[in-house]
């Protein structure tokens, strides 16, 4: 029988939560700490505020991007028949798969002077560089770009969901009464979608704000890059660490920000009709148009830069797949199968631990998991790397007083550390997942076990695990792909000599040795697109 004293599994609970808060707790310390004050003074008075005014704006002009593009592409997909719309369903989640560094790197070479598009312009008019303008990819401008148009799938996929449960029977009431298509999207359906927009909006700028390939390549001051910088240039772990905090405040003001715009406001859909709505077609031009706007941004996003990468791998013979690349495919691998294994083992205990808890403390403890992953890995690397640096040199010492020998740096000297990082940043993807998945099976099946004489592993083992099978796949998968393409804090964790795809690229890519890093990116995005096969699979079955 369950047993209705304290779940062991709440101690788990507990100790994740507690392992997970640690290198904020950490980080948030040193704000007020004093240090030398050298590196901060000179921090404040010549590159902090371009930190400041360089992520504002990053945020605002991303926000406003993904918004457009993502609501835009939601509500002609979700809500309209054009040309190509089941195509459109689909792909336009695909920029997902490509990282926004590596978009950085591919328009880089596309797009500067001795690239193929100013070339082909130059040869073709006759022109010399005084004869044209061209604007400058390698920029904040630039970076924003690379950042909505690899970003927006983030509000695609919630707002369109969104406008097929709520919009379908609401719309139909709204015509009766005698809205036009454009008032009723305004007045009826982007307002119903408002949550999912909001929400899809302030992952995309998590995502921004935990950015450090694109804004470092591109050149752009921001809080990321001054960690790293503060770090290993500057040699100082205190500055480093009030730069994160600071950052670390950017990102509580963004989910605030989304929190508050809520309000107590509450969206049901109470017109018992829960199919997607058929689409109303667009005739003519309109549907042509409609097509053009969703190829746009899977074209920049995703088409052009795949067939630029493969192109650039496929032409240049210089381009190392020997063994070299095959270390750097199996250290990235080993990260991202270890870390996911992990992931999803706590993630079933954590879920499990809630179910099985009558009290708060679980779940409050499980949304504490859940805030991981708002906070960007260079903030995580550095809040782990003072502790865990400390304890690394405290076991050498307790070692060397035992046994007479140093064993040198026995957790930051390997990838535990690193593993410990990700799993911070990610165990929230792998809980949603199951936590999700967990809901779905029926207290009856736990009675019908507890009746059958099964104890809580027991019920867990031969019940709920065959169940969430293939959600457990799922959320392998997620966090999986995830360490693959994560670049800050393994930039900052990783032991000597250890490169990953991902630090790879990143160092290719800076000593624009651009070709070369093309056929590591691929293999990025190439495992970057699994996951997205499977949710296409699953939007393709509930299109109808």
């Amino acid at each position: 029988m369950f047993s209705s004293r304290v779940n062991p599994l709440l101690v788990v609970s507990a100790a994740v939560g507690a392992l997970v808060g640690l290198p904020v707790v950490s980080v948030l310390t040193h704000i007020f700490s004093g240090g030398t004050g050298t590196t901060w003074s000179h921090l404040a008075s010549t590159v902090l505020p371009d930190y400041v005014a360089n992520t504002l704006v990053l945020c605002i002009a991303v926000g406003l991007g993904v918004i457009v593009i993502g609501v835009a592409t939601a509500w002609l997909t979700a809500m309209h028949d054009f040309p190509g719309r089941a195509l459109f369903e689909w792909a336009l989640v695909l920029p997902m798969a490509m990282p926004a560094y590596v978009l950085a790197y591919v328009y880089t070479d596309f797009l500067q002077f001795v690239g193929p598009l100013q070339s082909l312009l130059r040869e073709s008019f006759g022109w010399s560089k005084a004869d044209y303008w061209f604007p400058e990819v390698r920029s904040l401008g630039g970076a924003v770009t690379m950042f909505v148009f690899v970003l927006y799938p983030y509000v695609y996929l919630l707002t369109r969901t969104a406008f097929i449960e709520r919009a379908g029977g609401m719309l139909e009431a709204s015509r009766t009464l005698g809205l036009g298509p454009w008032r009723s999207f305004f007045r009826v359906s982007l307002p119903l979608a408002r949550p999912a927009v909001a929400a899809g909006a302030t992952l995309a700028l998590m995502e921004t704000l935990a950015d450090y390939g694109t804004v470092s390549y591109f050149g752009v001051q921001t809080f990321t890059t001054g960690i790293y910088r503060a770090w290993f240039s500057l040699g100082d772990r205190i500055a480093a660490a009030q730069l994160a905090a600071a950052l670390l405040a950017f990102v509580i003001v963004v989910l605030l920000i989304e929190w508050r715009s809520r309000g107590r406001a509450r969206f049901h859909n109470t017109t018992g009709r829960h199919r997607p709505p058929g689409g109303r077609r667009l005739p003519g031009w309109r549907g042509w148009l409609a097509t053009a706007a969703c190829t746009l941004p899977l074209s920049i996003g995703f088409l052009l830069p795949a067939y630029l990468l493969l192109r650039l791998a496929l032409t240049d013979s210089d381009t190392p797949l020997g063994p070299h690349f095959a270390t750097l495919a199996r250290n990235s691998l080993l990260l991202a199968a270890l870390t996911a294994i992990i992931a999803v083992t706590l993630a079933v205990l954590l879920a499990y631990g809630a179910r099985l808890s009558k009290g708060l403390l679980a779940p409050a403890l499980n949304r504490l998991v859940g805030l991981g992953y708002a906070v960007p890995g260079s903030v995580i690397a550095v809040g782990v790397l003072i502790p865990v640096t400390r304890l690394d040199h405290w076991l050498a010492q307790q070692w060397q007083q035992w046994s007479g020998d140093n064993p040198g740096l026995l957790i930051t000297g390997g990838i535990a550390a690193l593993v410990y990082a990700y799993l911070v940043r990610f165990l929230a993807v792998a809980l949603q997942s199951v936590g999700t998945s967990l809901t779905k099976i029926t207290r009856s099946m736990d009675d019908a076990a507890r009746s059958l004489g099964l104890g809580q592993g027991a019920t867990l083992r031969r019940v709920h695990l065959p169940i969430l099978r293939g959600s457990l796949f799922t959320a392998g998968l997620l966090v999986f792909v995830d360490v693959m393409k994560e670049l800050p804090a393994t930039l900052v964790m990783r032991p000597f000599d250890f490169d990953t795809l991902a630090t790879q690229a990143y160092t290719l890519a800076s000593d624009e040795r651009l070709a070369e890093a093309a056929s590591v990116s691929l293999a990025i995005v190439a495992v970057g697109l699994l996951p997205l096969v499977v949710l296409s699979r699953e939007m393709s079955r509930r299109r109808r």
